[in-house]
C-alpha cells in the first residue's frame, strides 16, 4: 500500500476502489474516495496508460506525464492490464472479486463486451458497488456520441447560458462536466456502501456528463419549466445570472475587478453617493426592467477607485462583494492560507508536485496523502503477490 492510505481515522479505510476509467470524471471520482480513505489502484494499459498522462494543460510535463495526469492520480497504485489480453482480464477479474468499488467511464457497452460490466462485476462479487460515467446515458440517440466536456456544455444548455447577452456560447474555462459527473459518481457509491452496510449488497450507480450539467442548472431550469417556457434575458453588460436583477455583476475598478450580489438598489444608491440612481431605485422592478442601464451607471461610478477603497466603504455595510483575484492573488491571500489547502506529493523517482488537498475536513481534519500519480503499472507486480494473481 502507498502514501498514507491506511492511517486511522480516514472515513474510507480499509476499502479498496478499483479505478478503471480515464481522463477526468471517473478518476476524480476515485480520487476523492482515496482522500478520504480508500485504498485506489488505477488498471490501465500498459502500453501508454490512462490517454490523460499525454492530455497537457501546459508544456509543463513531470517525471514523463501531464500536470493534469498527476492532478487527479494522486496516492492510487498502478496496475498494468491489456483489456484484449484473456491472461490479464483474468487478473483484472481477480481483482474485481477483493473489491469493494469500481468505477469505469468506457462508452456505453464497451464494459460488457469486454465482459466487465455491472452484471458480470455483480457475479463475481455481490457485495461490489459499481459506478459507471458515461457522456449521455446508455442508450438514446446520443448515447454513442464523444461523452467529452466542451461537447456536453455544448448540448446542456450552459454554453448558451454564459456571457453577454450579444456575446454567443461561452463555456466554462475548466471541465465542470467531467467534476460534476465524478462528485454525483462518488455521492451514489457511498450510498450504496451505506445500504451494503445493511443489506449486504453492492449496487450500481450510474451518471453522466449530461445529467450532471442538468442538475447544475436546476434552480434555473425549474424557473423556465414553470414559467410558461419562457427564455431568461440575460444582460447585455456584465453578465452573471440570467434571473437575477440589477446590480448582480462583476465591474472594473480603478485597479481591477469587484463582484455585487444581491444588495439592495437603494442601499447601493446611497452608499455610491449616486442621485440618478436612487430616483431610478425608487421602482421597486427597476433592477430587471433596466437592468443594464443601472448597471453600466455603476460601472461608471466604481471605475472612478481602487477596489480597496470601494471594500472599505461596502464591506462594513453588510453590502455583499468581493474582489476578484487572479491565482497569484488568491495563493498569496491570507484567507487562502488559512484554509491550508495545498500540499506536496512525492514519487519515488524524485517527482515532486505541488498540488490542492482534500476540500474536506473530517472530525476537524482535512486528509493528506504523500504519494504522487503512479508510473504505469508501477505495482503490478507487487499487487500480483499480494493478492495471489
Amino acid at each position: 500500500m502507498i502514501g498514507d492510505a491506511a492511517v486511522p481515522g480516514k472515513p474510507l479505510d480499509g476499502l479498496l476502489v478499483l479505478d478503471m476509467a480515464q481522463f477526468l470524471s471517473g478518476p476524480y471520482a476515485a480520487l476523492r474516495l482515496g482522500d478520504l480513505g480508500a485504498r485506489v489502484i488505477k488498471i490501465e494499459r500498459p502500453d501508454g496508460g490512462d490517454l490523460c498522462r499525454r492530455l497537457y494543460l501546459s508544456d509543463t510535463e513531470i517525471g514523463g506525464d501531464s500536470t493534469l495526469f498527476h492532478a487527479i492520480n494522486r496516492n492510487k497504485e498502478s496496475f498494468a492490464a491489456d483489456f484484449k489480453n484473456p491472461a490479464d482480464l483474468a487478473l483484472v477479474r481477480g481483482l474485481i472479486r477483493r473489491a469493494d468499488v469500481l468505477i469505469q467511464n468506457f462508452r456505453p457497452g464497451i464494459a460488457t463486451r469486454l465482459g466487465l460490466g455491472w452484471e458480470a462485476a455483480r457475479a463475481l462479487n455481490p457485495r461490489l458497488v459499481y459506478g459507471s460515467i458515461t457522456g449521455y446515458g446508455e442508450s438514446g440517440p446520443w448515447a454513442a456520441l464523444p461523452g467529452q466536456d466542451l461537447l456536453a456544455q455544448a448540448r446542456s444548455g450552459v454554453m448558451w447560458l454564459n456571457g453577454d447577452a450579444d456575446q454567443g456560447p461561452v463555456p466554462f474555462g475548466l471541465a465542470v462536466a467531467d467534476m460534476l459527473a465524478g462528485a454525483a459518481i462518488v455521492q451514489g457509491v457511498l450510498a450504496c456502501l451505506v445500504r451494503r452496510g445493511m443489506t449486504g449488497e453492492g449496487g450500481h450507480v450510474e451518471t453522466s456528463l449530461m445529467e450532471a450539467l442538468v442538475d447544475l442548472q436546476f434552480e434555473v431550469l425549474t424557473t423556465h419549466l414553470n414559467d410558461g417556457g419562457r427564455l431568461p434575458n440575460r444582460s447585455g453588460f456584465r453578465n452573471a445570472n440570467a434571473y437575477l436583477a440589477a446590480p448582480y455583476g462583476v465591474y472594473r475598478t480603478a485597479d481591477g475587478w469587484l463582484a455585487l450580489a444581491m444588495t439592495p438598489l437603494p442601499k447601493v444608491a446611497h452608499l455610491l453617493e449616486m442621485d440618478d440612481l436612487a430616483a431610478i431605485a425608487a421602482d421597486p422592478a427597476a433592477g430587471f426592467t433596466r437592468r443594464d442601464e443601472i448597471k453600466r451607471m455603476i460601472a461608471a461610478r466604481l471605475a472612478t477607485a481602487r477596489t480597496a477603497h470601494w471594500l472599505a466603504l461596502l464591506q462594513p455595510a453588510d453590502v455583499w462583494c468581493a474582489e476578484v483575484l487572479d491565482w497569484p492573488g488568491l495563493l498569496s491571500n491570507d484567507g487562502f492560507a488559512m484554509l491550508d489547502l495545498l500540499q506536496t506529493v512525492t514519487r519515488e523517482d524524485a517527482v515532486h508536485i505541488r498540488t490542492t488537498r482534500a476540500p474536506l475536513r473530517v472530525d476537524g481534519v482535512r486528509t493528506t496523502v504523500g504519494a504522487a500519480a503512479p508510473r504505469i503499472g508501477q505495482h503490478t507486480a507487487a499487487l500480483r503477490a499480494e493478492f495471489g494473481l
